[in-house]
């Protein structure tokens, strides 16, 4: 018996390349979804898909080995960008952590101007934690999420699509967000110059 259920998910990088990691809004329950096999067109959706995309699908639960697209298509194109073990970190990002130290927060946040005096980013800190949690792996594979933030920018009247860089630097206690509010802006060409991830194609 075919049993399909429909949602709005963010798209996550899997660890199969035959497969995408789906998290329902409001959740932090991965789902692993196929990736191939679909008629042209939805396929053809499923092959631009790119971590940090908002999209609304039907899942199709029919099969053993888990669910398939049913329905797909895309509503905001934001991109994640994960830099993992980087060697340093910008001041902005070390100025957030210290405020959140002095406060005695595990989380702090800092909003970033350009040249122009125009807001540009917001910058959280998230403390490393003790234990067996793994901060930056958490947000990487959608099982500690970031969907209050996204909320937050839009709120706050930012527009998206936004580019959004998850950073663990080596040498620092924590893990930086930075959430650049015009996608292929300035910044986040910046950023992504500086970590060496270019931007994916058609993305």
């Amino acid at each position: 018996m075919t049993r399909t259920e429909s949602g709005t998910y963010r798209v996550f990088e899997s660890d199969r390349g035959e497969s995408i990691r789906l998290v329902e809004r409001g959740t932090e329950d991965p789902i692993t979804v196929r990736a191939d096999g679909y008629d042209d067109a939805l396929q053809s959706t499923v092959d631009g898909l790119r971590p940090g995309y908002l999209v609304a699908a039907t899942l199709d639960w029919a099969e053993d080995d888990g669910p398939a697209f049913a329905d797909l298509s895309v509503e905001r194109e934001t991109l994640f960008v994960f830099v993992d073990g980087t060697p340093d970190i910008f001041d902005q990002a070390e100025r957030t952590f210290q405020q959140s130290t002095r406060d005695r927060e595990p989380i702090a946040s800092d909003v970033t101007y350009g040249t122009d005096g125009e807001a540009n980013g917001v910058v959280y800190t998230v403390a490393k934690q003790r234990g067996e949690r793994d901060v930056f792996d958490s947000f990487r594979t959608g099982r500690m999420t970031i969907e209050p933030m996204l909320d937050k920018l839009e709120d706050g009247g930012a527009e998206p699509p936004y580019e959004v860089f998850v950073i663990r630097p080596e040498t620092h206690p924590f893990v930086a967000l930075y959430f650049t509010l015009q996608k292929d802006g300035l910044l986040a060409n910046t950023l992504r110059d500086e970590y060496d991830r270019p931007r994916p194609s058609g993305a």
